[in-house]
């Protein structure tokens, strides 16, 4: 068994996207999950399962979509994946909470952080399926805007940081 993290896009984030935890427990334990565990209300879930993530991934939204009755895009990855993304943080010098991993399908365009808008402060850097974001001065108040993240999702550092844990003890 393969031991993944699924984090959901735009799910119970300013009101948008409602999908109550334990609901998205029990969709993922009648996808056949084992190990199912939910972190924080924004959509993230740790859980094992036989299956490529391919499949993880669109057996998934095809649930979600059934459950929404719109699209909820989910980024996959798995124990040794987050790990990773853990350890490329090239921002560790700034507290957690305003260290962002942006989480993508694909590698990102290497022309990807030539395109950002409304930037002051913020440091950006490209990883292998993520964009690293460091907001200084918080998320809520920049005005940075990346166009090769419009599909992703962030999650913070002290974020990636529990759920790599919380994977790693299941």
């Amino acid at each position: 068994m393969t031991r993944y993290i699924a984090l959901l896009r735009a799910v119970n984030v300013g009101g948008t996207g409602k999908l109550p935890m334990a609901d998205l427990k029990s969709i993922c334990e009648d996808l056949g999950f084992a190990r199912v565990e939910t972190y924080i209300a924004s959509g993230n879930v740790v859980f094992e399962s036989k299956a490529a993530p391919s499949k993880v991934k669109a057996e998934l939204e095809a649930r979600l979509l059934e459950y929404a009755g719109k699209q909820i895009g989910v980024m996959v990855r798995t124990a040794a994946e987050m790990r990773t993304v853990l350890k490329a943080n090239p921002f560790r010098d700034g507290e957690g909470k305003y260290t962002y991993a942006i989480f993508l399908d694909h590698r990102p365009p290497h022309e990807a952080l030539d395109h950002v808008t409304g930037q002051s402060d913020e440091k950006m850097s490209l990883g292998d399926r993520e964009i690293f974001v460091h907001y200084p001065s918080g998320m809520g108040r920049s005005k940075l805007q990346i166009p090769a993240a419009k599909t992703g999702t962030a999650r913070n550092m002290n974020t990636v940081a529990k759920l790599a844990e919380m994977v790693s003890k299941l």
